[in-house]
């Protein structure tokens, strides 16, 4: 496999830099702002106005989510839809795995929610009755998440960002273009294929605005939150992202018994899709370079732009740990006591409503504020973490990030789809944003 270079390219160790500048910079002009400025009104002013960079960025990406899914996965039915049921064997295994890694984050929550108890002694104002977080959760439920998986039109999806409907069109159209042997269905794969590359070069050209938007993102945040809020919740988001770690040391464990050493190398091309994913809070942000780093590891893409798809619907640990967390912390915040039974119960409860509802916004406090009412918690408890909800947002989000990245390749190994890295990259002396060749093409 062989990258294509330029000397003006932005090479890995740059790109990283560049982000953890974007990082830096962001919090100091953001406290700066949140200090000078008169009132919390001006300081929204202010961060308004660093979010236009974010949005522009993020509106970038959004831009390129569904031709580049629709791409990846249509190219890679095609090629293994004359391989039986190779499709149907990916996805069990994904899923199986998309299953026990759920299972391990929400019981790993629970564990260190109860262990450290960051909700008891708080000593925070509680809501009124009457509190309301304004989050839609009426149609939250599994009627509703079964019909809405399948799409009433494929355009809409794909304007939507649907990540999980357009999955769904893009097998079906997939598998009918893999069953048709005639020359147009052949040129279409092809172009198809091409599609593939073109999407992958406009996603360089985005990324290079990426620690712009990293920039504003944090500038934004820091602006209007100040960093005070951290102190005033210490507790929480200490535990919060020592329970992260040790998930992350969970799934690179999994990811080692299954791939070995080469997982290490898999967690350094990781890294710049784990900072984007962090500093903007998005996994929509992070999904191309995602892709990008996953083929240089040797995943063929017909497997990853199937695999990661369905990961991202399915397979969100950082999310699940999160829903953990935010239930118990608000249980323990009322003095609501809560049996191992019960918790139990409440978190399968939230393993299965979350599934395929990330295109929601802030779908992880969605999810919980439909489930707390279930187990006679108040919905309205999550106004005590709204405020730092955007701290939590950026390390449940590159949490979801390193847990597809493992999935993607440990399901790749299995299939016998990953082939060496491209060690010239490995050794930083590729271009970052160069558009790989697919392995084994």
């Amino acid at each position: 496999m062989t990258a294509i270079s330029s000397g003006s390219a932005v090479r890995p160790n740059r790109f990283t830099n560049l982000i953890m500048l974007g990082l830096l910079l962001g919090t100091a002009v953001g406290y700066a702002c949140h200090e000078l400025a008169p009132t919390p009104e001006a300081a929204r002013t202010v961060a308004g106005y660093f979010s236009i960079l974010t949005d522009v960025f993020l509106r970038m990406i959004k831009m390129i989510i569904a031709p580049l899914v629709f791409a990846t996965i249509v190219s890679g039915i095609a090629s293994l839809g004359a391989e039986g049921g190779a499709v149907g064997r990916i996805a069990a295994k994904a899923m199986g795995w998309f299953i026990s890694a759920s299972i391990l984050s929400l019981g790993l929550g629970m564990l260190f929610a109860n262990f450290f108890a960051p909700g008891h002694g708080l000593g925070l104002p509680l809501p009124g009755a009457g509190a309301s977080t304004n989050l839609q959760t009426a149609g939250l439920n599994l009627k509703d998440f079964i019909t809405h998986v399948f799409p009433t039109s494929a355009v809409q999806a794909m304007a939507t960002n649907e990540v999980l409907q357009i999955l769904v069109f893009s097998v079906f159209f997939g598998f009918a273009l893999s069953r048709l042997k005639t020359s147009l269905a052949k040129t279409i794969a092809s172009s198809i294929d091409e599609l593939v590359q073109i999407m992958l070069q406009i996603t360089h050209f985005v990324m290079r605005f990426a620690p712009i938007g990293v920039f504003a993102a944090i500038a934004a945040v820091i602006t209007t939150q100040g960093l005070g809020v951290l102190l005033t919740y210490g507790k929480f988001i200490a535990t919060f992202y020592l329970a992260l770690a040790v998930l992350w040391l969970l799934l690179i464990g999994a990811g080692f018994v299954v791939l070995g050493r080469p997982v290490f190398e898999l967690i350094k091309l990781l890294r710049q899709p784990m900072l984007l994913a962090f500093s903007t809070a998005s996994s929509e942000a992070a999904y191309p370079k995602t892709i990008e780093q996953l083929t240089r590891f040797g995943i063929k893409e017909r497997l990853s732009g199937f695999v990661l798809p369905l990961g991202y619907s399915f397979n969100l640990d950082g999310s699940m740990m999160y829903q953990a967390f935010a239930a118990l912390f608000i249980a323990q915040a009322y003095g609501i006591e809560m049996s191992f039974v019960q918790q139990a119960t409440l978190l399968l409860v939230m393993m299965v409503t979350s599934k395929g509802i990330a295109g929601v916004p802030r779908a992880s406090l969605v999810v919980v504020a439909a489930t707390l009412p279930m187990f006679d918690l108040p919905a309205a408890g999550l106004l005590l973490i709204m405020g730092i909800d955007q701290f939590l947002d950026m390390g449940r989000t590159m949490t979801n990030v390193i847990g597809n990245g493992v999935a993607t390749a440990a399901v790749a190994k299995w299939e016998g789809e990953l082939a060496a890295a491209d060690e010239s990259f490995v050794a930083d002396g590729a271009d970052a944003f160069a558009v790989p060749n697919p392995v084994g093409s």
